[in-house]
């Protein structure tokens, strides 16, 4: 009875662990044919994280502070910045370079998210509030935006923007002091990650 038990367990891992594979087969074909088929031959602008790191499950809050599970950011691929609500001017570029990367993908933007995840409770100021009317604004405490997001040696979160696939795991990061010739660099990264993954992403949650 003891080894019948033991099939069934050993048998009911490998289900499990094929059920995983299966989920994770379509970001890591996208992935391979992204970096190692490397379409069009281009080098790649954006730094590659690995491993890559999941999204986790806490709540996080909306700017009228309503409570939302950051792990409701899934679906979607994801352009990620990182500030205090006070959002000075290297935050402000961000936001306006995030919002025009998403803009330059044509009919293929509403596969990508544009985020800003706040890192204190500052208030965002109402002038810069009609900016961020297609963003996706919430409120992470600075300790789980670290267990998620990873900045480059001696650089912090806010310096870089980060791509995120749609099962929530980041999975590549920017430059730090990112300008328009970078975004444009940056843009045709996030292109070919969208066209290498279109066979299974679709616009939408």
């Amino acid at each position: 009875m003891a080894d019948a038990e033991a099939r069934r367990t050993r048998t009911g891992r490998w289900k499990m662990l094929g059920i995983l594979l299966i989920c994770a087969a379509p970001v890591i074909a996208s992935y391979f044919t992204f970096y190692v088929i490397r379409p069009e031959g281009r080098r790649v602008f954006g730094e590659l994280v690995e491993p890559a790191r999941p999204v986790p499950l806490v709540s996080a809050r909306t700017l009228d502070g309503a409570p939302k599970a950051l792990a409701d950011l899934k679906g979607q691929w994801l352009l990620v910045s990182v500030a205090g609500g006070a959002c000075g001017p290297d935050c402000e570029r961000h936001l306006y370079l995030q919002r025009q990367m998403r803009e330059a993908m044509g009919k293929e933007k509403e596969r990508i998210d544009w985020v800003w995840l706040v890192s204190d409770d500052a208030p965002v100021a109402d002038a810069l509030r009609p900016a961020l009317a297609k963003a996706t604004v919430l409120r992470v405490p600075p300790t789980v935006l670290a267990a998620w997001l990873q900045a480059a040696p001696g650089k912090s979160l806010p310096d870089h923007l980060y791509v995120v696939d749609p099962m929530g795991n980041l999975m590549m990061r920017f430059p730090a002091g990112l300008d328009a010739a970078g975004a444009a660099k940056a843009r045709r990264d996030i292109d070919r990650l969208l066209r290498a993954s279109a066979w299974w992403d679709n616009a939408g949650r």
